[in-house]
């Protein structure tokens, strides 16, 4: 199969489980930061951590990143699918994702998360953090890499 088709088809299916989470009334499903899914905030000159615990079995469909970084998995063991395929990571590991990356991540364990961004701004305010790190959607990322040539 053709990459381009595959990377389409991949895609296609993230951004439809998605929506459908998004849309769905379900208690068990976390729309946005929630304690479901507690995070961690760090700042150092230039760098801005995020640090996530996942309880075994959740999901998380995450946005899709602007810049290249690095995550790194300090315990637990996560499936992570790609448009390669599934991945299975046991931590401690680190990877270094590339821009227009969007994860599905499914702890199979008890896991912590970390990544490790760019922050040249000290930038504090979590909200503008998201907005300058990442998109939503594939289509938001496409129009983003069109204005920052």
């Amino acid at each position: 199969m053709n990459n381009a088709l595959a990377n389409k088809e991949f895609i296609n299916k993230v951004e439809d489980l998605q929506e459908s989470m998004l849309n769905s009334n379900s208690e068990l499903i976390a729309k946005g930061n929630s304690d479901m899914f507690p995070l961690k905030h760090t700042f150092a000159e230039g760098i801005y951590v995020r640090e996530m615990f996942m309880q075994a079995g959740g999901l998380v469909i995450g946005k899709v990143h602007k810049n290249d970084h690095i995550w790194f998995l300090l315990s637990g063991e996560l499936e992570i699918a790609t448009e390669n395929g599934p991945e299975l990571f046991v931590g401690p590991c680190y990877v270094k994702s590339l821009a227009g990356t969007k994860r599905v991540l499914h702890a199979i364990s008890d896991s912590i998360f970390v990544n490790v961004f760019p922050n040249h701004n000290n930038i504090t305010d979590i909200e503008e953090l998201e907005n300058n790190l990442t998109c939503t959607y594939y289509s938001n990322y496409e129009k983003y890499k069109l204005l920052n040539k």
